[in-house]
């Protein structure tokens, strides 16, 4: 735990990270198929050689410039490195991976870009091929570095960074053809996580797909009435005829149109015809009452005239 608290040790960790962006950075960058002139195999072979041994000539002082999580692995069987340095340079080199894919992606054209160059099966390969030819290409490699840093070794001649790229460089030229040639982890994972995160986006490759299509509702325009105005019943017409008392002309409501009904469109706006008003009644007339005479009191005639109870 006395490495965490030591500023060599963060030095190297963020080497190790700031190594492995700028190798994946120009490594992936010179797999990009441009159309005016696409990359070689021996091409691609050489920049990843080349940028292997610039950096580790850069950096192998500082953290020992592993830049690659198999052989920080291949070092910790070895007992050269603690498992917490491990740990940290692993974790540094996958992230510093993911960000230099991720600053290539979007500083490239969405035409040029493409895959970013992720590891996959070519030629037919099969995936027992596959990983025969990357544990062959990652063993020669181990095998170099190991043998170039020994300091058992009396006749030092040459630099280690150039054999390192030597050994890079070599196993491009054959692995390209089987799986684009990985000998790294962080290679691999950091093409396939950006390209998988970034491209399913609706900024991404999902933007090639059309967009939603909903059906055209035609729109006709009611009168003031209708929108804005009176309501109650009769105030809006609707699909099928009016609804209400007031929208019915003789007691029966307006037919709907049967396209519009099939459809499900909106029927065309049909003004009722005005209800005219009901026809004016003059009043009664008072027609006059005969003149009645003076009231006079019954005659005697009449009382005689009238039975009597027996």
């Amino acid at each position: 735990m006395w490495e965490l608290r030591s500023i060599a040790f963060s030095r190297a960790v963020l080497a190790e990270f700031l190594a492995t962006l700028l190798f994946v950075f120009f490594g992936l960058g010179s797999a990009l198929q441009w159309a005016s002139s696409p990359p070689s195999v021996l091409q691609i072979a050489v920049a990843f050689g080349l940028g292997i041994g610039t950096l580790v000539q850069a950096l192998g002082h500082v953290s020992g410039a592993h830049i690659n999580p198999a052989v920080t692995v291949a070092c910790l069987v070895g007992c050269h490195v603690s498992f917490l340095r491990a740990a940290f340079y692993v974790a540094a080199q996958l992230l510093g991976a993911v960000a230099g894919a991720a600053i290539l992606h979007e500083i490239t054209p969405i035409e040029i870009r493409g895959d970013l160059a992720v590891n996959a099966l070519h030629n037919n390969a099969t995936a027992g091929q596959a990983v025969t030819v990357e544990l062959f290409l990652t063993l020669q490699l181990v095998l170099c570095i190991f043998a170039s840093t020994d300091e058992r070794r009396s006749d030092n001649l040459g630099s280690p960074a150039l054999s390192i790229g030597f050994s890079v460089t070599l196993g491009h030229l054959l692995g390209i053809y089987f799986t684009g040639c990985s000998m790294n982890p962080a290679r691999s994972l950091a093409p396939a996580v950006i390209t998988g995160l970034l491209d399913r986006t609706p900024g991404g490759r999902y933007h090639r797909l059309p967009p939603l299509q909903l059906p055209a509702v035609p729109f006709s325009k009611e009168p003031a009435g209708a929108s804005g105005g009176a309501q109650g019943p009769g105030a809006r017409h609707r699909l099928g005829g009016a609804r209400g008392p007031a929208a019915a002309v003789g007691g029966a409501p307006l037919p709907a149109e049967p396209a519009a009904r099939e459809q499900g469109l909106r029927a065309p706006h049909r003004p009722a015809p005005p209800l005219s008003s009901p026809p004016q009644r003059s009043p009664p007339t008072a027609r006059p009452l005969p003149p009645l005479g003076p009231l006079s009191a019954p005659s005697a005639e009449w009382l005689l005239q009238r039975p009597r109870a027996p």
